[in-house]
């Protein structure tokens, strides 16, 4: 029989720092110990879920590829929809794109035009909050489904890279933060 998750974990304990990756200069935060311990990855599941339940969520919205690891996780626990925002060319449906900037160019995300609508109540997810770049591009995204946005919550935040501010107004949450 599978015991309750214990939650309210020091997260910054199950990350990896790598140095010079993906380019030289950036300390990666590694989130796979996380993942790799099963007590320890649905105790983040819980505690993301904790942050979401004062939201309101209709829906659970995650940004390819690892908010889906956390998002439809969540989604499953609370009873939620799971919405995908992806890569394009990936979902094989009518879609929005928003591109926006990186520190070393340019992307884009896409979202099934069809994914959300008036009347929904969408939490965003992802791994890692750092320049806030894919996360004001997927708000833009959901919004343009009609849904209203209610916050947004990360398992990492680099908060010395001031990401939060592109998400003027909205509800943040993470589960580990680091000032620099």
């Amino acid at each position: 029989m599978n015991t309750p998750c214990q939650t309210r974990l020091d997260y910054s304990q199950y990350l990896r720092d790598v140095p010079d990756f993906p380019k030289p200069g950036i300390l990666y935060k590694d989130i796979t110990p996380l993942l790799q311990d099963p007590k320890v990855f649905c105790a983040s599941i819980e505690d993301l879920c904790d942050m979401a339940a004062s939201s309101g969520a209709t829906q659970i919205a995650g940004i390819e590829s690892r908010g889906f690891l956390f998002g439809a996780a969540m989604a499953a626990r609370m009873e939620l929809g799971f919405l995908t925002i992806r890569k394009p060319g990936k979902l094989p449906w009518q879609t929005f794109s928003e591109s926006y900037d990186l520190e070393y160019g340019q992307d884009t995300l896409e979202i099934h035009t069809d994914a959300s609508g008036a009347g929904q109540r969408v939490l965003l997810i992802d791994d890692l909050l750092a320049t806030g770049g894919t996360a004001a591009a997927s708000v833009k995204l959901l919004r343009r489904t009609g849904a209203e946005v209610v916050g947004c919550a990360f398992v990492v935040e680099l908060a010395f890279l001031g990401g939060r501010e592109k998400l003027h107004g909205l509800e943040v949450g993470s589960l580990a933060s680091f000032a620099g």
